[in-house]
This record gives structure tokens, C-alpha cells and sequence, in this order.
């Protein structure tokens, strides 16, 4: 079985839309596909329509942007309650200090590039939030920079000249709050150091006490090292390890199955206890 637990769609910063991301993933010859957009379910409608009419498992989830004392953390929830209160309360939240994070950033580049808000918008896909790879899409289309990766290379990446930070919540009550929607919660790449500071071990720890369910080792963005250390202390700390591409479409290099997840660790994770179920072939 090909299975890839981390995908995105204009619902938030990838380039398909639901459908076309099922139907890359059956084109692609994948058993299983994750949907997991940042901070919202609003593609899991589309997408189910897509997976049952081609016969593409489906796996739907989100992707929760966390902090820890300003480092960024990103938790994966899978077959969660989107209706659930209390997470609600906190997408909300996010999306809110997002959309006015992502206007700081652009009034400050605005000042040294020919860069509007109303560039930015013609980005973002109905219902997405606006996020930094928006920005990054309309710097290109203003041919500023030649790709998303350039964007955040020269102006985007945290700590430049340009950033602002945002309203995220804490990775562990983000592990409480899947668990209490019903849902199973992943770290998404763990060490991936080339995107920004790291948590400490800690830290992780505390969230598999919360109940964490696994790491996420093999990723693009981790090097063989780090997915070694990735698989060292999920086996530590009684976790499972999951293997995602993160893909987003045209936004990043990045294709279906660049990283894969074992069908062992598919069939723990379907045996927790859930909201909903996947949507199978």
C-alpha cells in the first residue's frame, strides 16, 4: 500500500483544489491520502465526494499551526470533530491573528517592493486563510522573486526583516484538544531545523503524555539524521512514526509519496478511538 498522511489544498496554501488532490493521489497510484489543511476542514466536503466516486482511501484531518515560546510547532489531527467547540474556539483564534499577521507582513514589505494586500488576496483560494505562502505567490506573480521558495529564502523566512508573529496554541492543549474532538494527533516534522528553531525533547515528551500518537520521521524536510532521531525517541517514548510528502501542489517541489507511511502504523492508527472513520477504496 502506498500511504501519504500529510497533503494540502487551496483550502489553505496548497494549488489543487480537494478533488484534484484525490485525483493526483489516484493518478499517482496511492491507497491513501491525508487531507490536512492549515487550521481548517473546510475541503473534507469536496474531497470525500472525490475519494468515494474514484476510489481513493482518505484519511480527513488539519493541520494545527502551534507555538512554544515562540517556536513554531505543527500538529497533525486525523478523523477529529470539525464541529467541536473547544477547537473551533481555537482555529478561530489562529486564523483571525493570521490574517492580521499576514497584513503586518505585507505593510512592511510594502514600504521596499511593489507588493499590495489586494495582490495578495487574488492568491488565496474561497474560505483559506491568509498565510505566508500567499504572500510568497503574490511576490512571484509580481516577479519579485522567481518561486515560492526564493520568497521565503529572501523575505519571508522567520526572523527577516519582514516577519510578524502570530496567536498560535500551545502544542500540548493542541494534543488535548484533538484527543477531546475525537481525533488522533501527529507532530508533524519534528526536527526539521531548516524551517526554524526546534523544541526542545521536552517538550515532545509532554505532548505523548497528552497523547501524542506519533512523530512524523520521514519527511523531505528531515535529512537521514533526523529521521533517525525521529524514529530513536518515538521508540522512547512508546510512539509510532508516520511518513508524509507535505505536498502542496505547485507550491512546493514536493510530490505525492515523496515520504510514505507503513501500513502497520495506518491500521494502529485506525484502531484508536475516533470521531469518524476513512473513507475507503
Amino acid at each position: 500500500m502506498i500511504i501519504d498522511l500529510h497533503a494540502h489544498t487551496l483550502a489553505s496554501d496548497g494549488t489543487d483544489t480537494p478533488a484534484q488532490l484525490v485525483a493526483q493521489a489516484d493518478a499517482d497510484g496511492l491507497d491513501v491520502v491525508a487531507l490536512t489543511d492549515h487550521d481548517t476542514s473546510a475541503g473534507w466536503s469536496e474531497a470525500i465526494d472525490a475519494a468515494e466516486r474514484l476510489g481513493v482511501g482518505l484519511l480527513p484531518g488539519i493541520e494545527i499551526s502551534c507555538s512554544w515560546k515562540g517556536i513554531s510547532v505543527h500538529l497533525l489531527g486525523y478523523l477529529l470533530d470539525p464541529a467541536d467547540s473547544a477547537l473551533l474556539a481555537e482555529l478561530e483564534a489562529a486564523r483571525s491573528s493570521r490574517d492580521d499577521r499576514a497584513r503586518r507582513i505585507v505593510e512592511k514589505l510594502a514600504v521596499d517592493v511593489p507588493i499590495t494586500w489586494a495582490q495578495v488576496e487574488e492568491q488565496v483560494g474561497p474560505g483559506a486563510t491568509i498565510g505566508r505562502p500567499h504572500i510568497a505567490d503574490a511576490l512571484v506573480a509580481a516577479d519579485v522573486v522567481p518561486d515560492r521558495t526564493a520568497a521565503f529564502d529572501e523575505y519571508l523566512y522567520t526572523g527577516s526583516p519582514y516577519y510578524a508573529s502570530h496567536y498560535a496554541p500551545d502544542p500540548v492543549e493542541a494534543v488535548r484538544l484533538v484527543r477531546a474532538a475525537g481525533g488522533v494527533p501527529v507532530m508533524a516534522h519534528p526536527f526539521a531545523a531548516k524551517r526554524g528553531r526546534l523544541v526542545p525533547d521536552s517538550v515532545i515528551e509532554d505532548m505523548a503524555r497528552a497523547g501524542l500518537f506519533a512523530l512524523e520521521g520521514d519527511h523531505p524536510d528531515h535529512d537521514a539524521g533526523q529521521r533517525a532521531k525521529a524514529i530513536s525517541l518515538a521508540t522512547d517514548l512508546g510512539l509510532f512514526v508516520t511518513g508524509s510528502s507535505d505536498y502542496h501542489g505547485s507550491g512546493k517541489p514536493w510530490r505525492l509519496a515523496a515520504c510514505t507511511t507503513d501500513p502497520d502504523v495506518l491500521e494502529a492508527l485506525l484502531a484508536e478511538p475516533t470521531h469518524r472513520g476513512i473513507v475507503r477504496p
